[in-house]
C-alpha cells in the first residue's frame, strides 16, 4: 500500500509548505542572499537537501555512498552567489529528487518495509527500512524547507508567487 500521506507531505501539503513553490520564483541573486542574522542562503539550503536526499537515494539503491566526517561536507564549500545557470540546475535537482522519492513511496510495502544497510557506525543500532528513510527524508526536508520560507521572509521576498502562509 503506497504512503499516500508521505506523498503529500513531500510535496507540501497539511501543515507543509510546498517545497518546490519555495524556490521556483527566486532568480540566483536572490537565492544566494544570506539574511542578516541567519547562517545560510536559499541556495546554500537547498543544495544541502539535495546532497542528503541524493545520498540516501543511492543507500536505497544498495550503493555504498561515503559519510561526511563532518556535517560541513554536507553544505557547499563556496557561499558567494552563483549563476542562474547553477540556479536553475539545482532547482531542477531538488524538483527530480523530491519525485523520486514520492515515487518510492507509491511502492508495494514489500519494497517499503525492505531492510537497507547501514553506511555508518551511528546507523548500526537501528534497523533502516526503505519506509523509515523515506519518512526521516521527509523530516529533514521539513526542517530545511522550513528555513528556506523564513530566509524569504528575512529578506522580504515571500511568500512566492504560487503562494504561502503569511502569518
Amino acid at each position: 500500500m503506497p504512503e499516500r500521506t508521505l506523498i503529500e507531505l513531500l510535496y507540501g501539503r497539511g501543515a507543509h509548505v510546498n517545497p518546490l513553490a519555495c524556490v521556483e520564483d527566486l532568480t540566483a541573486e536572490w537565492a544566494g542572499r544570506r539574511a542578516e542574522n541567519l547562517p545560510h542562503s536559499v541556495w546554500q539550503i537547498v543544495w544541502h537537501v539535495n546532497f542528503w536526499n541524493g545520498y540516501e537515494l543511492e543507500r536505497i539503491h544498495g550503493e555504498k555512498p561515503p559519510y561526511p566526517d563532518h556535517a560541513a561536507e554536507s553544505w557547499p564549500k563556496d557561499s558567494a552567489l552563483i549563476s542562474e545557470a547553477e540556479w536553475k540546475k539545482d532547482c531542477a535537482r531538488f524538483a527530480d529528487l523530491i519525485g523520486i522519492l514520492a515515487a518510492m513511496a507509491e511502492s508495494d510495502s514489500l519494497e517499503l518495509d525492505r531492510e537497507v544497510p547501514p553506511m555508518h557506525a551511528n546507523q548500526e543500532t537501528r534497523t533502516s527500512t526503505v519506509r523509515a528513510i523515506l519518512w526521516q527524508i521527509l523530516a529533514h526536508n521539513s526542517y530545511h524547507v522550513g528555513q528556506i520560507a523564513l530566509v524569504r521572509r528575512a529578506l522580504g521576498v515571500w511568500p512566492p508567487r504560487s503562494g504561502g502562509d503569511s502569518w
